[in-house]
């Protein structure tokens, strides 16, 4: 994690000199050789991240670095603040200008006496870096291979502990030996996939030592691969082994085969001609990347002997691309199932399955923490096993402070382990919000400034990659995806969670306070703190580092005014402040003092307006004050140049979009003009409009079409009878995905047909009267389709995710033609009062998981019937899951057709239905 800071400090000071290089003349050449130093110590970092635990004349080096990055970016950052200004305005404009200037002259000698202080601890701390790295052999090239080396013998350690105790590998075993013995004449390749933690290595190794395996392969070679990997390094590793050549023979005898010695071409020629006719299994243990099989392919030759390549990796994506032309070879590994950890548990605290039934419970509780990860459960175990039995409280703290509790060594395991990557400040980001929405997670990093622009993509579409590249490695967990499987909410894995907060804690990089007596150093960056109470707010001490503040607010603080306190200038390097659902009756007037803010969220409170000193925030980048009761912004907001996401919206009754009044240009135009001016807003990526007139369409249709990294579109008419023609737009943003139209139509517009990567539609109060699904059937990616009043035709026929039809008070007849939707997995039919048989064909749709009924007739009900037949039970007989929901004074009920625990009789239908928790929607 030091290396990430001392990246991150290095990127920063870059733009820096690029930005304020005219400011700082003066001290531009030591601020440079501050920045040459720091990136020469990087790679000394990547080792020393790996190993620091071990060594304490390494810790506190690495602290001293640390330090040093943090006291550089608090003097970049106060120099910053200093240059950053108001408009002058007014008769005291020149005198604004005159004191502005004499300050910016003061700051500059400031800066460069913190410079030059700074340039010197560097010297002296380079001098003792290199005589560190002198006395322990350790180059400043070699240091990332070194690190390497103490990852894989970290890997091997934790492989060691797992083999001796690990359970439920039986089973796997089995299955991936019978897969290796396969009768095959060509080379297969067989990928074992999961987070780390899980055993793949230990599983891999048990299976490479089985006898049958030993019997049927008499030239296997294990290969461990690093991340940055060198192929000629791996071929020398593996030929050793293939050859039987000790990899450190004697120094007084000369080695059979000078492998070392080798060029790459000789290496690749060598293992190629050797293997050509014999049949061979090369283990390939942590691949992190497809490029390793794109080079090993044309080495390793595909005879007809029956070969193997077995690899292990913690990336699906990896393991697909490697097993492509054998797509049935990929092996997930799941975590252990509780049955399997609570005999590891026990084996490992107990040794064996007796266990005091008094430590039963609070086991339990642990065990959960762990979540099936056999690393975690050994770890855990480890601190049990040193714990008073009698002493069940020393237990519950354990449950209670699980990564506080852990070892130095347990803890450096699980995170080295758990979160070698590109992106780990990214990663510790995400472990203190927990769950955590992905479009959340998505700003935080871009305000904290973690994410690095590439050539070809913007700040957002970087991060969505970090983010498919985490959970490509299975260290960040799906919790929630969208209907048409976007990820909505995201998190780590509980124990490794503890771990990364632990260590980011004696880091001073973030604390977590959930407790109000925790207290916390004045160097800490960030600050998460979950409010219980009134009393909490008032505790709070903000330290003068601060970068970030998120605040969680519980039930009974969230019911009284807050007297929490953002004027006492602890804030004021602060770029991140997050006050989502705090007890705020109005805006706090002491943000305007926090000029270099960049993420303002006030989401879920009570402010209902914006003040215009909001203008003064020239650094904020994103606004969120959705589900506020604002209806109206400021003109100033205009001048909040850096602006990327502003939310001002909210849902009123049946889940209609409020939106917010747009502030007046400084030239008064209405109407049509307004609306032409979001054609402007160029790199609009979501836009939301309501309260549209008839004579806007053709004005909005000419905004949209320059909108072209448009993604989310809604649009609301001023009422239900209000027409709005959207066939002005011949050419729509490629990259639209999801639509929403909540506007009466006399037409569905026909560029709707030419949206490719549509996935989602809604359609509400369109009222028309053609069959809609003739021009949306050819949407190749729509996966959530939506009517609510959207039709009165009387037939829909379906000729081609998820598809709700609500009040479509026409319709008498659903037609599903064989071949139609075959994605379908989930269908809702709301409120079709002329609708009385259940869809025709709808036993076409395989894929279905989920049908509702909402608010139906009683006659189209009574044909679900289970009791006796009915024709409608026949149809859906085969999906797992079958509902209809009824109003019942004044209360939805909902039953279940099919399989549930508790039965209730209702009267008016004759027959037995089975009763289901009320929704919780």
């Amino acid at each position: 994690m030091s290396e990430g800071v001392v990246t991150f400090l290095l990127v920063k000071l870059a733009d820096f000199l690029v930005e304020k290089g005219e400011h700082m003349a003066t001290v531009k050449d030591d601020a440079e050789y501050i920045s040459d130093e720091l990136e020469f110590m990087t790679a000394f970092l990547r080792h020393a991240d790996a190993v620091e635990d071990g060594d304490p004349v390494l810790r506190l080096l690495v602290k001293k670095v640390r330090e040093l990055a943090y006291d550089t970016e608090d003097a970049l950052d106060d120099f910053r603040l200093c240059l950053t200004h108001g408009d002058g305005h007014g008769l005291f404009s020149c005198f604004k200008k005159l004191t502005r200037s004499i300050k910016d002259a003061r700051a500059m000698r400031r800066i460069a006496c913190k410079i030059e202080c700074i340039k010197s601890r560097v010297i002296s701390i380079s001098e003792s870096h290199r005589r560190y790295c002198n006395k322990n052999n350790i180059s400043v090239q070699g240091s990332s291979s070194r690190s390497m080396q103490m990852t894989e013998y970290c890997q091997e350690d934790a492989l060691l502990i797992e083999e001796a105790d690990l359970v439920g590998v039986k089973k796997r075993k089995e299955q991936l030996v019978e897969r290796l013995l396969s009768i095959d004449r060509g080379r297969q390749v067989v990928s074992v996939v999961g987070m780390a933690g899980l055993g793949k290595s230990t599983l891999v190794k048990k299976v490479f030592d089985d006898p049958d395996i030993m019997q049927q392969f008499k030239f296997r070679a294990w290969v461990t691969v690093s991340q940055s990997f060198k192929i000629k390094d791996l071929l020398q590793r593996m030929v050793r082994q293939l050859f039987h050549v000790p990899r450190k023979p004697d120094r007084l005898r000369k080695p059979d085969y000078a492998w070392d010695e080798m060029d790459f071409d000789q290496l690749r020629t060598t293992v190629n001609s050797f293997l050509r006719h014999k049949k061979y299994l090369i283990v390939l243990d942590e691949v992190w990347h497809c490029d390793l099989w794109d080079s090993l392919r044309y080495i390793l030759p595909d005879n007809t002997c029956g070969s193997k390549v077995l690899l292990t990796t913690r990336n699906n994506g990896v393991a697909s691309a490697c097993c492509l032309e054998f797509p049935n070879n990929v092996c997930v590994l799941n975590p252990l199932s509780p049955e399997e950890s609570w005999t590891l548990f026990c084996k490992k605290v107990f040794q064996g399955s007796c266990y005091p039934q008094h430590l039963k419970k609070v086991s339990e509780a642990i065990l959960g923490r762990c979540e099936g990860l056999p690393l975690a459960i050994v770890a855990v175990s480890g601190v049990l096993a040193t714990k008073d039995m009698n002493r069940i409280d020393e237990w519950q703290m354990v449950h209670r402070c699980i990564g506080a509790e852990l070892e130095g060594n347990d803890r450096m395991r699980i995170t080295t382990i758990c979160l070698t990557t590109s992106n780990p400040v990214s990663c510790t980001v995400a472990s203190f919000l927990d769950p955590i929405w992905r479009a959340r997670l998505v700003r935080l990093w871009i305000a904290e400034g973690f994410v690095k622009e590439k050539e070809g993509k913007n700040l957002e579409e970087v991060a969505e990659d970090y983010l498919g590249e985490l959970l490509k490695r299975n260290l960040i967990q799906v919790v929630e995806t969208t209907s048409y499987g976007r990820v909505k909410k995201c998190r780590i894995h509980d124990l490794l969670r503890e771990s990364i907060i632990s260590k980011s804690r004696d880091q001073d990089f973030v604390a977590v306070a959930k407790e109000p007596s925790m207290s916390w150093s004045e160097k800490f960056r960030r600050l998460s703190m979950h409010v219980a109470s009134q009393q909490h707010t008032e505790q709070v001490h903000i330290t003068s580092r601060l970068r970030s503040l998120l605040m969680f607010w519980g039930l009974d603080s969230r019911s009284r005014s807050s007297k929490f306190d953002l004027s006492t200038g602890g804030l004021k390097l602060i770029n991140v402040l997050d006050l989502r659902g705090a007890p705020l009756p109005t805006f706090p007037v002491e943000v305007s003092n926090l000029l270099l803010l960049k993420y303002l969220c006030l989401r879920d409170t009570k402010v209902n307006s914006v003040p215009n000193s909001i203008g003064v925030l020239q650094n904020l980048e994103t606004l969120d004050l959705k589900h506020c009761p604002v209806t109206e912004l400021p003109l100033q907001i205009l001048k909040l140049q850096r602006l990327q996401n502003l939310l001002v919206y909210r849902y009123g009754m049946m889940c209609t979009k409020v939106g917010f009044k747009a502030p007046p240009p400084k030239k008064k135009k209405e109407g049509n003009k307004l609306i032409l001016e979001l054609g402007r807003l160029n790199k609009l990526r979501r836009l939301g409009i309501v309260k549209l007139k008839r004579e806007n369409g053709k004005a909005l249709c000419s905004s949209i079409e320059k909108l072209r990294d448009l993604r989310a579109l809604s649009i609301t008419s001023l009422d239900e009878n209000e027409i709005v023609d959207l066939q002005y737009l011949s050419c729509p943003p490629p990259f639209l995905q999801r639509l929403y139209l909540t506007a009466r139509l006399q037409k569905l517009p026909k560029w709707i047909s030419c949206l490719e990567v549509l996935v989602m539609l809604k359609m509400r109060r369109t009222k028309l009267r053609h069959d809609l699904l003739v021009s949306l059937q050819c949407l190749p990616n729509l996966v959530h389709l939506e009517f609510v009043e959207a039709y009165e035709g009387e037939t829909l026929n379906f000729q081609s995710g998820v598809l709700g039809l609500n009040k479509l008070n026409f319709l008498r007849s659903i037609t599903i033609q064989d071949g139609a939707m075959p994605s379908l997995h989930n269908l809702t039919v709301q409120c079709c009062k002329l609708l009385q048989k259940i869809p025709f064909g709808i036993e076409h749709l395989t894929e279905l998981k989920v049908v509702q009924f909402l608010d139906m007739p009683i006659d189209f009900i009574k044909r679900l019937r289970p009791n006796d037949g009915g024709e409608g039970y026949v149809k859906v007989q085969n999906i797992p899951e079958v509902y209809c929901t009824f109003l019942t004074n004044g209360c939805w009920d909902v039953y279940s057709v099919k399989n549930c625990r508790e039965r209730k009789r209702y009267p008016e239908l004759g027959g037995d239905f089975q009763r289901r928790e009320m929704l919780s929607h």
